[in-house]
């Protein structure tokens, strides 16, 4: 991999062992549902059932997995989602990340740490968790929409997303920072900015109807068009249906796949579809339970690892 890539073939994903409605993020992620319609134990197994075949999906391409298993104890609702708290950086770096939940904040397991250790090369490790003392997150790919070949760090600002800690992380990091707001029909703010946006080698899809700012939008379609991105706009329908959380990745043969969810698929039009299948191939798996009690999708549920192996 050279300095300037943008996509991966190498990604980490942990197998949930507790997965469920998480009462501490509930409480600014409005994409979590509680219905209490299901049991715990099957909403669990269904939540592992739906991690076992996409992975299998991403494996049958030819995109290479990393999947570590969530520990048993302690419970972690959230472990699916591990790219809020690490990312992988060409060289040779890890950074970690402060966790809004404090359950959450267990996910930064030694044994998930040490495995990517011990199978990439990892000489340098920036470390952000000690900002949850101060109350300042920033949840990782999550909170970031990074344009790894540009060095441009995009992010909608919330709870979740401290303005300062971001800034401060571009700077020591070499990012661009393009900070925005971005917020919901009911004016709450959006908590990820990968639930709006997607940033893809030649596109991006993006719901602008979230940035109620028109010299926020100005500044993003310009910075879209100087780096060759392509917009493809969705509604915040589609967003609910989990269709700005999506991830481009490629395959050890260089062909790009935008992974989404079957719900984000569905809810595209077929103009929608044609130009992404213009521009790549496409690759769903149904994620419904861990979408629904989660409040996360396909992209969440994906660390990209941009590190070399030993």
């Amino acid at each position: 991999m050279t300095m300037l890539e943008h996509l991966t073939h190498q990604i980490l994903m942990v197998r949930p062992s507790n997965f469920g409605f998480n009462n501490e993020t509930a409480s600014n992620n409005t994409f979590q549902t509680q219905d209490k319609i299901q049991t715990s134990l099957k909403i669990k197994e269904d939540a592992i059932l739906e991690f076992d075949i996409y992975v299998s999906k991403l494996r049958n391409v030819g995109i290479e997995v990393l999947v570590i298993q969530d520990s048993i104890v302690p419970i972690k609702p959230d472990a699916v989602f591990p790219n809020n708290w690490v990312s992988f950086h060409l060289p040779k770096t890890m950074i970690t990340y402060p966790m809004f939940s404090s359950n959450r904040q267990l996910e930064r397991e030694p044994k998930i740490i040490n495995t990517i250790k011990d199978k990439f090369i990892v000489e340098k490790e920036i470390k952000y968790e000690m900002f949850e003392e101060q109350s300042v997150f920033l949840e990782g790919t999550g909170s970031m929409i990074f344009d790894r070949k540009y060095k441009i760090a995009y992010a909608c600002e919330s709870i979740r997303t401290n303005k300062d800690l971001f800034f401060r992380f571009c700077k020591v990091n070499g990012f661009e920072p393009i900070l925005f707001k971005a917020s919901d029909d009911n004016s709450i703010p959006i908590y990820h900015t990968n639930v709006i946006m997607c940033l893809a080698d030649d596109f991006v899809v993006i719901c602008l109807e979230t940035i109620k700012s028109k010299e926020e939008q100005d500044t993003l379609l310009q910075k879209f068009k100087v780096t060759g991105k392509e917009v493809l706009l969705i509604s915040f329908d589609q967003v609910k249906q989990f269709a700005g959380n999506m991830i481009q990745l490629k395959n050890i043969d260089q062909e790009k796949f935008l992974v989404m969810s079957s719900s984000a698929y569905q809810s595209l039009t077929q103009s929608q579809l044609k130009f992404l299948q213009s521009k790549t191939k496409i690759l769903y798996s149904s994620l419904s339970t861990i979408e629904k009690y989660g409040g996360g999708s396909a992209r969440c549920m994906v660390a990209e690892i941009f590190l070399n192996k030993k």
